[in-house]
């Protein structure tokens, strides 16, 4: 069984408390208008998969390929947009709006996002480096990399080096974050650590692949709509133990 993972934006840090009063340093995610927008299927594609988008945007503000994509799928052009590869069973019905208990509190999940950009960085800061000596004859070079050449031979620097260079702004995975809980009032996600990337960057969100989990609702948790408009009632299909 392999679940969608959803879209959300990262809202902050703050801390939350357990029962026994222990303090837990958490990452607010906001799932916000995440929805599914369509649908991969193998005998049209070639594989499984859920397109959500999240970000409501008007079609001037994308660019035209997504533009008239939405239009024929006969949906609203979002600002992000993802597909999350799933198993036959997981696929969620397109015009869906997702909720933050498709998680569960105490499960494991994997985020991406677009880590900070810090700009250009010396060894030290960039790749950990110790440094020259404080004395000793060095002057004005303590933060340098020092020789990179290697002697005769091979007698040049070799590809890879590590150098001073653009620092962050890169595509960062942090795996097995616990879920803290969750709040389907306000659609908010707590995960336990630090999550990357800036406030109010995208992140994705998703089951953790290395941990076992159990008793998560598949294919997510839906809201009963009734005379288009969503009601507080909501149902769960059956947790699957995998």
């Amino acid at each position: 069984m392999k679940r969608s993972g959803l879209i959300t934006t990262k809202i902050g840090m703050t801390r939350l408390y357990d029962d026994g009063g222990v303090a837990h340093p958490v990452t607010v995610l906001s799932v916000g208008d995440c929805t599914v927008i369509g649908n991969r299927t193998v005998e049209k594609n070639g594989y499984v998969a859920n397109i959500l988008g999240m970000r409501e945007a008007k079609a001037k503000h994308v660019a035209k390929p997504q533009a008239v994509a939405a239009e024929k799928a006969g949906v609203k052009p979002y600002r992000k947009v993802v597909e999350f590869r799933v198993s036959d069973d997981c696929i969620i019905p397109a015009g869906t709006q997702l909720m933050a208990s498709h998680f569960i509190a105490g499960q494991f999940v994997d985020v991406q996002a677009t880590s900070k950009g810090k700009g250009f960085q010396g060894a030290m800061k960039r790749h950990n480096f110790g440094g020259k000596e404080a004395s000793h004859g060095v002057l004005k070079a303590h933060r340098s990399i020092g020789g990179t050449g290697m002697r005769e031979w091979p007698g040049r620097v070799l590809k890879g080096k590590k150098m001073a260079g653009q620092m962050g702004n890169e595509t960062v995975t942090v795996q097995n974050l616990k879920v803290f809980g969750v709040d389907d009032a306000e659609n908010l996600i707590f995960v336990e650590g630090a999550v990357p990337g800036a406030n109010g960057t995208f992140v994705l969100v998703a089951d953790a692949v290395k941990k076992e989990q159990k008793d998560l609702p598949v294919p997510t948790k839906m809201k009963i709509v009734e005379s288009g408009e969503q009601t507080a009632a909501e149902t769960e299909t059956e947790p699957v133990a995998e």
